[in-house]
């Protein structure tokens, strides 16, 4: 996992980029945030859509939102960046587009939109 700090609009944003999935479950999203926060101080992050499980977008299992939760409950902020297009469910498309309209956690196309949208909010 690699883990960068960037300044924008003076506002301390933490991007990571990993080949692996690193947020399988609950657990392993709180050990996410505990380490991004312990190795840079942020308390918003950039993460690709990569590091988060594909079980996580299939809201059946309940990840997801159990997942975003931790992420409020700890006032970090994050915005996953990815191609979210590949996906039909229309349950999904709706929880992206809440959560794009909320103040916490956002699903945008490309860093440097995720960048931009962590250091407005």
């Amino acid at each position: 996992m690699n883990i960068s700090k960037l300044e924008v609009n003076g506002v301390s944003v933490a991007v990571v980029n990993s080949s692996e999935t690193v947020i399988i479950d609950v657990q392993s999203a709180l050990d996410f945030m505990a380490t991004v926060r312990y190795e840079t101080g942020c308390d918003r992050i950039v993460m690709d859509k990569s590091l988060l499980s594909e079980s996580f977008f299939d809201l059946k299992t309940r990840l997801a939102g159990e997942i975003l939760q931790k992420f409020v409950n700890y006032y970090v902020k994050a915005a996953v960046v990815g191609d979210f297009s590949v996906y039909s469910n229309k349950s999904l498309k709706d929880f992206i587009y809440e959560c794009n309209n909320g103040k916490d956690f956002f699903f945008l196309s490309d860093e440097q939109q995720a960048l931009d949208k962590l250091s407005r909010v």
